[in-house]
């Protein structure tokens, strides 16, 4: 069956975004062929302008490249997954992480919430938080490291969050299942700046190297804060974000 086009969005568009989901999800890998725009023209119904506008874009944003004798190929290892794109993505495409990705969790405690984590969450300085702590590696090789806290009420409600052992539907929709809070919108903040000692253990990169840092807030339908996060990312990566602009 041929993909439908959405016709409010500009075709080309909503190509890319087709084509870009699957790069992110996976489902289109390191080193795979993109269709040609001839490929692409006749499996969408569009003009072949309109296709080499989609390959134009991708490459554009670093996610395919042209290479010689071969087409245009996947270029992954330069994209990167906020824990906003996680939450999305496991609904999106029923998966996390990409098959070419893995997070180990490195700890899964009980803590007291600082100034910093309780005004993020909204709770009492000294309280009882969730935090979690993973590194994430991408073929093998470690790309970002994060943390996540959690109000402490759910260590009752869900215990899972204390352990280190995987979570298959994720923090998030274990969550839903367990006390029916489900995500509605985020917020995400980042910067740039150097590794510390501690990004430099993590990541396997020198102290001082630059990288992208950020923090993001999940909230519930109620405008609770779910999750408040920080997490480092390594030079060279993208991340990509898409906003709609309503009109007047």
């Amino acid at each position: 069956m041929a993909p439908e086009l959405n016709r409010p969005d500009p075709p080309y568009l909503q190509i890319v975004k087709h084509y870009r989901d699957k790069i992110m999800s996976g489902s289109l890998r390191e080193g795979d062929r993109l269709p040609t725009g001839r490929q692409i023209s006749e499996e969408w119904g569009v003009a072949i302008a309109t296709a080499t506008k989609v390959i134009t874009t991708l490459r554009g944003e670093g996610l395919v490249e042209a290479t010689p004798g071969r087409g245009t190929i996947v270029k992954t290892q330069a994209a990167s997954h906020s824990p906003t794109d996680r939450a999305f993505a496991i609904r999106r495409t029923g998966r996390i992480y990409p098959p070419n990705e893995r997070a180990r969790i490195e700890t899964a405690e009980l803590v007291q919430a600082d100034g910093r984590v309780a005004d993020a969450l909204g709770v009492e300085v000294d309280s009882s938080v969730i935090r979690r702590q993973r590194v994430t590696y991408r073929d093998g090789q470690p790309v970002s490291a994060s943390t996540s806290w959690f109000a402490g009420q759910l260590a009752d409600v869900a215990p899972r969050l204390l352990e280190t052992d995987r979570i298959v539907q994720g923090t998030f929709g274990y969550i839903a299942e367990t006390t029916g809070r489900v995500i509605k919108y985020t917020r995400d903040q980042h910067a740039a700046d150097n590794a510390t000692q501690q990004d430099a253990h993590d990541l396997g990169i020198p102290e001082g190297s630059p990288v992208l840092r950020g923090r993001n807030w999940v909230y519930d339908g109620d405008g609770v804060v779910i999750e408040y996060g920080e997490y480092v990312n390594t030079a060279g990566r993208w991340q990509t974000y898409e906003f709609e602009i309503p009109d007047n």
